[in-house]
């Protein structure tokens, strides 16, 4: 379900992301090389400690901000969340789980994996594209763009009281570059190494031919113990609970039904500003059943007390029942304006009945969309105008 974009012009000084835009335009056209887009991003000027990491070059939030704008910093602390897990990681299952180990390919692993660990840096998911200093206290990037050194910060620690060290960080991003699921494996197939400089310094170093992006996304990597993983085989499924450092811990579960996440009432990182006012649940739980039917069934008998719709059919006809109609559960739509994906056909150009763009435009005019919208999908869809809407 998409919603018109909000736009808006405004004038301002010539940035980074006008830099990056204009360039990028330019090589589209034929005008500019990526050579020469590197040479102008080079060009501008760096700071050289960065409190956090962005694609286009700024950041919103300053060095000295108290937290996300976009959370309570009073929530207070406590209760349950249960859902049905609305997305999956890597090798995460929708329907069931067994093995406690996302972050390779064998198996369907439990959602939630990522709250049991820390990384680099996280999301300001108010911006579209940067990251702040979660255990890296600050970052520093070369001239040339293919070398970024973090520091790490001072009292990070794992789960079993044990520091977490740069070493720690080299480990996990050596391990996941030649062990981890191929879309982690892939990714970092143009980071050229990563060495602990201290127990506080780390350095990744890049072939000079990464994608602008791999910085953010080598940033947001889990990080594990170097000690823990010295007795555990990283590559194989397994039920026991990995040692971790992030504000939850496993708690109880059973393969294939639920599992659970336990707060961390002494995490290390409770009152940084990239944690202030976030994870505030004492528990938090994901719920399995093996369909779509089941799980719905399941909310209606508050087996859980989350759930996210994707099924415009069920949306418009099947929330009729009592604790809709008095009030105990609440429906929500959200207005999303994130990029989204395209659903439809997609035409074979290289077959030669499809490449007179005349015959294109006629099928498109075949695809009765108002009747498939108002009979099919309840109204619930506006057209998409672009592989890459909003």
């Amino acid at each position: 379900m998409e919603n018109e974009p909000v736009r808006a012009t405004h004038a301002a000084p010539l940035t980074r992301r006008d830099v990056i835009r204009y360039a990028g335009l330019a090589a589209f056209a034929g005008m500019a090389s990526p050579a020469l887009l590197r040479s102008a991003l080079a060009d501008l000027p760096r700071e050289r400690r960065l409190h956090g990491l962005s694609i286009f070059g700024e950041l919103k939030y300053a060095p000295d901000f108290a937290h996300f704008d976009y959370v309570n910093a009073q929530a207070p602390k406590g209760g349950t969340f249960s859902q049905i897990g609305p997305t999956a990681q890597y090798n995460a299952g929708f329907l069931t789980f067994d093995t406690l180990n996302g972050y390779i390919l064998k198996g369907d692993a439990a959602q939630g994996l990522n709250l049991n660990f820390d990384s680099l840096m996280v999301r300001a998911y108010d911006e579209p594209d940067a990251v702040y200093g979660l255990v890296a206290e600050w970052a520093e990037v070369a001239a040339d763009g293919n070398a970024i050194t973090f520091s790490m910060r001072d009292g990070a620690r794992f789960h079993d009281g044990t520091p977490l060290t740069a070493e720690d960080v080299a480990f996990s991003l050596t391990l996941l570059a030649a062990e981890g699921h191929p879309l982690i494996a892939q990714n970092l197939r143009q980071m050229e190494s990563a060495e602990a400089i201290s127990p506080t310094l780390l350095r990744v170093t890049f072939t000079g031919k990464q994608t602008r992006d791999l910085p953010i996304f080598v940033a947001q990597l889990p990080i594990f113990s170097k000690a823990y993983y010295s007795d555990v085989t990283f590559d194989q499924s397994t039920l026991e609970p990995p040692l971790g450092s992030g504000p939850y811990k496993i708690g109880p579960f059973r393969a294939g039904r639920y599992i659970t996440y336990q707060r961390v009432e002494d995490y290390w990182a409770r009152d940084l500003p990239v944690m202030v006012g976030q994870y505030n649940f004492d528990e938090v739980r994901f719920e399995y059943f093996r369909d779509r039917t089941a799980q719905f069934e399941a909310f209606k008998a508050r087996e859980y007390l989350f759930r996210e719709e994707f099924t415009s059919k069920t949306w418009a006809t099947e929330y009729t029942f009592p604790a809709v109609l008095n009030g105990e559960v609440k429906r929500e739509t959200l207005p999303d304006e994130r990029p989204s994906g395209a659903q439809g056909w997609f035409i074979n150009t290289r077959r030669e009945k499809f490449q007179d763009p005349r015959v294109r435009e006629a099928l498109d005019y075949c695809f009765d969309f108002q009747w498939t919208n108002a009979n099919l999908f309840y109204d619930a869809y506006t057209r998409t105008e672009s592989y890459f809407e909003n």
